[in-house]
């Protein structure tokens, strides 16, 4: 039964010929370097152009809502926009209701280049 006991123990040590820690991580960090690419990067990019697009908006504009409404903009507030939609009907909008100009598509779904 002795004899028995260094023989497991000899099977379980790995061999000198084993692949460093380093190379048994690089598919994981091939899968985190593409996902980051493909998916965190445009949604990123994306994100800062509707930012961008909300920060530029000025009274004047036609613009469009995301609930479909279509109207100019009278009044600008930090959170809200108030939107004059037929003749005195104005409604306040929130700014990230706004999804585009009239006759544009919408900014958050424009293809990225």
């Amino acid at each position: 039964m002795n004899s028995f006991i260094p023989v497991v123990l000899a099977m379980g040590t790995p061999s000198t010929g084993a692949p460093g820690a380093w190379v048994q991580l690089m598919p994981f960090v091939l899968v985190l370097g593409i996902f980051y690419f493909v998916i965190l990067l445009p949604m990123r990019r994306r994100q800062q152009k509707v930012q961008a697009f909300l920060a530029a908006l000025k009274v004047g504009d036609r613009i469009v809502t995301s609930g479909g409404l279509f109207g100019t903009i009278t009044r600008l507030g930090d959170d809200a926009v108030q939107v004059q939609i037929a003749n005195n009907v104005r409604v306040d909008v929130s700014r990230n209701a706004i999804v585009g100009y009239q006759g544009q598509q919408p900014v958050a779904t424009e293809n990225q280049s």
